[in-house]
């Protein structure tokens, strides 16, 4: 009887050993996720709260402040977290696509974990226009990424899901876009349906998201848009010329990314080279400026303007969306951590609001969501993923036909302009990344010094994304 009784404890054991191996780990990650994002997201928006609060005691405190807090992130980054600059995207699809030995592990350490939140903080607390969705997703890949460790055999396959379904939670309960999450893990960071892993990254998803709403309460990023039963006459005009619009105008911030060689002088690319922290200043100095200049609607993500377009309560320049777009490019050329998703949307706001002068006889509301995919969609040239975001952002569903074809219609008038931008930077990760230069080596008296040339280390961290 006791014989039996071992036995069946013994198979009750195994089996809960085989259960917790192959779901526990991915809920517990998932839960993980959706705590450090909603953690994340506070902390952006109380250090962006603290920068605008300063700002408007002090208007000329970002000529002193955004330098002084992008060279320290720059020189941070470059330092210590090198692999955690730009959004993260382009890192997550480099890890998803390395080889075993390359240098993706390096891309999900906990190390630049860390440093992705901390220095996307410092830049958001300098004015900074980045965004805080594209790190949580490289957050949450690296969250997942880690729990291998928990694994007693741990296989390529497992950490390939454990990295996909991160990044496609972490996007989710950043928006609160279930829906989005799968279609971006699908469309942006593997280009193809995998079945194996669609389970798990709907888990995910689920579970993270699910944090995210205990947290937060029920919401839509944007709130809710109100679209009449008939649309209007020129609804499809409307979105044909917004989508071009848009595409243009992503396009062009893709070629501006990709190209930097092409348009930057020669001697900033070479101060860029020698002396990036110096270089990383005088962005933020030119950031703090055109921030000046806008009234102060170019500093941080964006999103109280969009919001604020959306509810009717913002009058902006119709120059916004360039010297957001102008502010933006500013904040990536040093390669510090940010986003770019929100301030994307608010750049397609901006064009929304400016399109309203065409069409008058359209609602103001309509306009701004189709430039928002627009734009959207142009940046990333993922059609699917940015009509999905935004229709949930909004829940417009009504919306639905018109979204759709204005971000397909944008992102191939964007693609004339320039290759996939997430797609394209993370082929720069496929090689190692570049080490810090060792300390300068001591003088050595002539008599002692060794005929062999010294060596020296390699400067200039991957391109920013």
């Amino acid at each position: 009887m006791l014989h039996a009784r071992s036995g069946f404890d013994s198979r009750v054991a195994r089996h809960a050993r085989r259960l917790w191996r192959q779901y526990g780990v991915f809920w517990l990650g998932a839960i993980a996720v959706g705590l450090v994002a909603v953690f994340y997201a506070r902390l952006i928006d109380w250090g962006y709260a603290a920068f605008r609060a300063a700002q408007h005691r002090h208007v000329w405190l970002p000529l002193l402040v955004t330098p002084a807090f992008a060279a320290l992130s720059v020189w941070l980054t470059r330092t210590f977290f090198r692999g955690a600059e730009g959004s993260g995207i382009p890192q997550v699809i480099a890890s998803l696509h390395a080889k075993p030995g390359e240098s993706g592990a390096q891309l999900l350490t906990l190390r630049i974990l860390l440093g992705k939140i901390a220095v996307s903080f410092l830049g958001i607390l300098g004015g900074f226009t980045i965004g805080r969705e594209g790190p949580t997703v490289q957050v949450g890949a690296a969250l997942m990424f880690n729990l291998q460790r928990l694994y007693p055999r741990s296989s390529a396959l497992i950490r390939r899901q454990l990295v996909l379904a991160g990044a496609a939670a972490g996007l989710s309960a950043a928006f609160n876009t279930p829906l989005a999450g799968i279609v971006f893990a699908i469309e942006e960071l593997t280009r193809s349906f995998e079945a194996r892993a669609s389970g798990t990254v709907i888990t995910a998803i689920i579970i993270a998201g699910v944090i995210a709403l205990g947290l937060n309460g029920n919401y839509t990023y944007f709130g809710t848009i109100e679209i009449g039963s008939r649309f209007p006459d020129l609804l499809a005009v409307a979105v044909v010329l917004t989508a071009i619009v848009t595409g243009i105008a992503g396009g062009a911030f893709c070629w501006l990314l990709l190209n930097t060689a092409r348009w930057i002088p020669g001697p900033l690319r070479q101060l860029h080279g020698t002396r990036p922290v110096a270089f990383a200043a005088g962005c933020g100095l030119a950031i703090a400026a055109i921030g000046l200049v806008s009234g102060g609607t170019t500093f941080g993500s964006g999103y109280a303007e969009a919001q604020g377009l959306l509810d009717g309560h913002e009058h902006l320049s119709p120059a916004y969306p360039f010297l957001k777009m102008a502010s933006m490019v500013g904040s990536y050329l040093p390669g510090i951590p940010g986003g770019i998703f929100a301030p994307s949307l608010s750049i397609g706001a901006g064009f929304g609001n400016l399109l309203h002068s065409v069409f008058g006889s359209l609602q103001l509301t309509m306009l701004i969501a189709l430039a928002m995919v627009g734009y959207l969609a142009a940046v990333t040239q993922a059609p699917i993923t940015s009509f999905v975001i935004v229709m949930e952002m909004i829940n417009g569903h009504a919306l639905v036909i018109s979204l759709m074809a204005t971000s397909l219609i944008a992102s191939r008038v964007s693609r004339l302009f320039a290759p996939p931008l997430y797609e394209t930077l993370s082929q720069r990760y496929h090689a190692p990344l570049p080490q810090p230069a060792p300390a300068p080596t001591p003088e050595v008296p002539e008599p002692l010094r060794s005929a062999e040339p010294e060596p020296t280390g390699t400067d200039g961290a991957p391109p920013h994304s």
